[in-house]
C-alpha cells in the first residue's frame, strides 16, 4: 500500500488518472493533453499499471488505459482527484490518434 501512494504522490499521475475518469485513452491523447513526450506519458502510464491504478488494452498499433476500478483504494480516491479543467478542454480540442 505504501508503493501505491509513493505512486500518487506525482502530479501528472494524478493529472493523467483525473482524465481517465470514465474514459479510455491512448498515450497520443494523453501526450496531447499534457504536453509531454511520448517516452514520459508511457512512463508514468507504467508506474499506474504496475500499482494497480489502470488497465492496459492493446488495440492495433495503439495501446489504450482505462481505470482499474477493481482496486479498493482507486474507488476510495477517485472521488477526491481534483478536476482539472485546463486538461478536460484539451481532451474536447484533441486531435485524437
Amino acid at each position: 500500500m505504501v508503493e501505491e501512494f509513493k505512486v500518487l504522490g506525482d502530479k501528472t499521475r494524478l493529472r493523467i488518472l483525473s482524465l481517465l475518469k470514465g474514459r479510455e485513452l491512448c498515450v497520443c491523447d494523453l501526450t496531447e493533453v499534457l504536453g509531454i513526450s511520448q517516452p514520459g506519458v508511457s512512463q508514468q502510464m507504467r508506474r499506474l499499471r504496475q500499482a494497480g491504478f489502470v488497465l492496459e488494452r492493446r488495440g492495433g498499433q495503439w495501446t489504450y488505459y482505462s481505470l482499474n476500478m477493481e482496486n479498493v483504494l482507486m474507488i476510495l480516491l477517485l472521488p477526491t482527484f481534483p478536476k482539472v479543467k485546463e486538461d478536460e478542454e484539451r481532451l474536447v480540442n484533441a486531435k485524437g490518434c
